[in-house]
């Protein structure tokens, strides 16, 4: 009897070892040769980086062994110059980062897109908005953004070049991604401002601007930046990703895992997840906020080439270095890492 239960015990035993590891196992089979990780952002209470706070709260950057420390920045310029310099391993941050440093002969790479559209919103003081009827029209004036060099930055950019302004026709001021940009408005110290939410639900809803261009949808990505713009990514130093092949799976792992549960999450979810001082002292004003901006979000963690393109074609239009560079957009985006966390690598 026991020589009978012996058996089948091994034979269990063969079973599952000869069993395929489900990919969640297989990801993280190897330790991590980095488990403790350096990741700057630029503004980590904006709703364009709710999948960081998602992943940090939900504890999915601990259940693949990782040890992140985050380190917030004013904005996203200042994250990339952390990674260049070395302070960070990784960064959240704009995918456009990826290409105008590979004109500038550093190689970083995306690995995962967390933004399918920049979701940053160009509202017009309410007072000033009758004046304003084209991007033209706000020449000479006083135009907050979350910091000089980041992605609201470069949007506020190519919209001016739209309308034949370049930026030194109005005066870029750095004004964070908090209250700080709210506070800015509300005192007249601006005449627009270039942000995202929940800073311009806030504004809105208090009546104080009046929306001019609006990237949160895909109607509206259509008609200003001909569709699909990848916004928020994962980027690292290429040389990072090449030494620490795990640390980076498992960083993607936490992401890509993070992007799903966003798809079913309701603005209640999301509100009783992140920190307390994310809703600028309005529960519903920060679900609504969210509610606005949910279409934003990558569903897959893939960029699409298209997107690729449009993100070059935006920076081409304002920035005379970009016209003459050489970029080859496949080396912006490794998509072995998103892929493999998927399940279909």
């Amino acid at each position: 009897m026991k020589l009978k239960t012996l058996a089948v015990a091994a034979a269990t035993a063969l079973a599952v070892l000869a069993a395929p590891l489900s990919p969640a196992v297989a990801q993280t089979a190897s330790a991590p040769e980095k488990p403790k990780v350096v990741l700057g952002v630029g503004g980590k209470n904006l709703l364009y980086y709710l999948p960081l706070t998602l992943a940090e709260k939900l504890g999915y950057f601990k259940e693949q062994g990782l040890d992140v420390t985050i380190t917030d920045f004013g904005g996203g310029a200042k994250s990339l110059q952390s990674l260049i310099g070395g302070s960070a391993d990784v960064v959240t941050g704009a995918y456009e980062h990826t290409i105008r440093m590979q004109a500038k002969g550093q190689e970083i790479r995306a690995v995962a897109e967390l933004g399918r559209f920049p979701g940053i919103v160009l509202a017009v003081r309410k007072d000033k908005a009758a004046q304003v009827k084209s991007f033209k029209d706000l020449k000479g004036m006083k135009i907050g953004v979350t910091a000089p060099g980041s992605s609201t930055n470069f949007f506020l950019n190519a919209l001016l070049a739209k309308d034949g302004l370049k930026a030194t026709d109005v005066s870029i001021i750095g004004v964070g991604a908090g209250m700080s940009a709210v506070a800015a408005m509300k005192k007249g110290e601006l005449d627009a401002i270039s942000n995202l939410d929940p800073v311009i639900t806030k504004l809105v809803q208090d009546g104080d601007v009046v929306v001019m261009a609006d990237s949160r949808t895909e109607a509206d990505n259509e008609k200003l930046l001909g569709g699909n713009n990848p916004a928020a990514v994962v980027y690292l130093k290429a040389d990072f990703i090449e030494k620490n092949p795990e640390t980076t799976q498992r960083i993607v792992n936490a992401f890509y895992k993070t992007l799903q549960w966003l798809k079913t999450a309701t603005p209640e979810d999301v509100a009783k997840t992140v920190p307390e001082e994310y809703h600028l002292g309005d529960r519903g004003l920060y679900m609504a906020a969210f509610t606005a901006s949910k279409p934003m979000y990558s569903t897959t963690g893939i960029i699409p080439e298209k997107g690729m393109q449009n993100a070059l074609d935006m920076l081409v239009q304002f920035d005379e270095d970009m016209k003459t560079a050489k970029i080859d957009l496949k080396r912006t985006f490794d998509d072995r890492f998103v892929k493999k966390a998927a399940g279909t690598m």
